[in-house]
């Protein structure tokens, strides 16, 4: 079974690492190690953060147990076999959204699309060969991104990055 730690520590890199910060146009606003201040205003890690502890150790595990929790979790990452396969659906949940992510890999191994990782997804899951399923997720990342970014031009600065992303998930 795949191993959150592995996954969890590929994904902080995505994520930029543990650094605070604001990208003009990112709706999620102030950010920490990919954690979202408008979209988690209630996240434990925001009063380590408010009171300059930024380089307290509890902080590393309240964002590994808030990605583990809201993330890994839901798409029930460690139920499935391929390490690589877990990596790349945790990946896309954490950047795209648990039901999205969801949604996209049931499309990828013939499910029906309900956005929720269940028994019958994790057996399709599991039959379908690795290197296919993560090269038709990714396909289906870039046309998901490729939509945003028709629907909202505005989201078209973060259409590289997010491919990127897509591409670097691939190895």
């Amino acid at each position: 079974m795949a191993a959150f730690k592995t996954a969890f520590d590929k994904m902080i890199q995505n994520e930029g690492g543990y650094k605070l910060h604001s990208v003009e146009g990112d709706r999620g606003g102030q950010t920490y190690a990919g954690i979202a201040r408008n979209y988690n205003p209630t996240w434990q890690g925001w009063l380590f953060i408010d009171n300059q502890k930024m380089d307290h150790p509890d902080l590393t595990m309240v964002v590994a147990e808030f990605y583990q929790s809201n993330y890994w979790d839901k798409v029930r990452g460690g139920e499935i076999e391929s390490q690589h396969v877990a990596e790349s659906l945790f990946d896309f949940a954490v950047n795209a959204g648990t039901k999205t992510a969801s949604k996209l890999a049931q499309i990828a191994v013939g499910a029906a699309p309900d956005g929720v990782i269940g028994p019958q997804t994790l057996k399709s899951i599991s039959a379908v060969d690795e290197e296919l399923f993560v090269l038709k997720y990714a396909l289906a990342k870039v046309a998901r991104y490729a939509e945003i970014c028709n629907r909202d031009r505005g989201q078209s600065k973060f259409l590289l990055g997010w491919t990127n992303r897509t591409i670097k998930g691939l190895s």
